[in-house]
């Protein structure tokens, strides 16, 4: 299976997106546990280069995720699914959608269409979305924030507003989570919808 974690950043998705991996393992599934941007060589340079670099133009941004995402898909997450292995994905395209598609003003369905030519198509069996409110998500925040996170609440409440659009457009894909409550608590309602998909 295919499963991809989204959130406002601090929202605790690469929380859960760690638990579901171990949790997977210790049903004694293989699992293939990454991110994005990464996941290979070539996404980890992108990922310095749009989180900590310098400031760039949304449609460079976008289709830097877009190389990132392509490398990813075909060195990593598509042999993995080849091999019978499970793919859990901190991030994927439904990122791309509401930060450069939404936020960033690019145009959902035109990020889309670059995303799904690059991946060939390829898409999660089950995203989960972990909704917090992007002031109280913000409050967890720690560190030196990078480049995107150090984008205003507005950019953040447009990436919210934009996520909870997409879960009304994609239910039959998407499972918001109530990203407020305990981690175990978040982490037990993952595993209960993830059951059926073994």
């Amino acid at each position: 299976m295919f499963v991809t974690f989204e959130g406002v950043d601090w929202s605790g998705k690469s929380t859960q997106a760690e638990l579901l991996a171990d949790w997977l393992r210790k049903q004694g599934r293989s699992v293939l546990s990454t991110r994005e941007p990464g996941g290979t060589p070539v996404g980890e340079a992108v990922r310095r280069a749009v989180l900590h670099g310098d400031e760039m133009s949304p449609w460079a941004e976008a289709a830097l995720y877009a190389a990132a995402r392509a490398e990813h898909v075909e060195r990593s997450i598509r042999p993995a699914l080849e091999r019978g292995d499970d793919v859990v994905c901190d991030r994927y395209i439904d990122s791309s959608l509401a930060y450069q598609g939404v936020a960033r003003g690019l145009g959902e369905q035109r990020v889309l269409e670059l995303n799904l030519t690059v991946t060939q198509g390829l898409m999660p069996d089950r995203t989960f979305l972990v909704l917090l409110d992007p002031v109280a998500a913000r409050r967890r925040g720690g560190g030196q924030p990078d480049r995107i996170e150090r984008e205003g609440d507005d950019f953040m409440r447009r990436v919210d507003a934009a996520y909870r659009g997409l879960a009304a457009t994609f239910p039959q894909r998407i499972v918001t989570l109530d990203g407020a409550r305990r981690p175990e608590e978040i982490a037990e309602e993952v595993r209960e919808h993830v059951r059926p998909l073994f």
